[in-house]
């Protein structure tokens, strides 16, 4: 049906009436519509790109700027102590052997954890086996005292034959 009324209006626009029809000029507001909001999403991408070029360039800035300050008090401070560069020396050394005896900790952690887990199975494992080797030996006695008891039998009935 919406084919026929294309057809028609097409038609009709065709011949050459000014009128449009209905469905045509909503499809032009539709667009005109759809035009609009992608206009305003691309400028709003294009602010977006120039708000985060100028907090990068800011960024950057202030960087550079921290690293002259902290250029300046360093200097500052070996003015005022000549010990301080010994020291700090001294600080870096530590907070390398501080990095470097981090992941030493958590690997030894790591290993006692793993240490006490295996300790423990072994543990259960050997009561396990401790109780084992207690049925083992009763069943090795209830055996022996059956055996005897047979044996016994057996010699009276050889006994009692002769």
């Amino acid at each position: 049906m919406t084919t026929e009324k294309n057809q028609t209006s097409m038609m009709i626009n065709h011949i050459g009436s000014p009128l449009m029809s209905e469905e045509t000029r909503d499809d032009e507001m539709t667009k005109t519509t759809l035009a609009a909001f992608r206009a305003k999403e691309e400028d709003i991408e294009k602010k977006k790109a120039e708000v985060r070029e100028k907090v990068h360039s800011q960024l950057g800035r202030v960087e550079e700027e921290t690293k002259r300050l902290s250029e300046i008090r360093e200097e500052l401070e070996a003015m005022n102590d000549p010990m301080r560069k010994e020291v700090a020396i001294v600080r870096k050394k530590i907070d390398l052997l501080n990095r470097d005896l981090k992941p030493l900790g958590l690997s030894c952690h790591k290993k006692e954890k793993e240490y006490k887990e295996a300790l423990e199975s072994f543990n259960e494992k050997n009561k396990e086996k401790g109780q084992l080797i207690s049925k083992l030996v009763e069943l090795v006695t209830e055996s022996e005292k059956l055996r005897l008891k047979k044996l016994e039998e057996l010699c009276k009935n050889i006994d009692s034959l002769r």
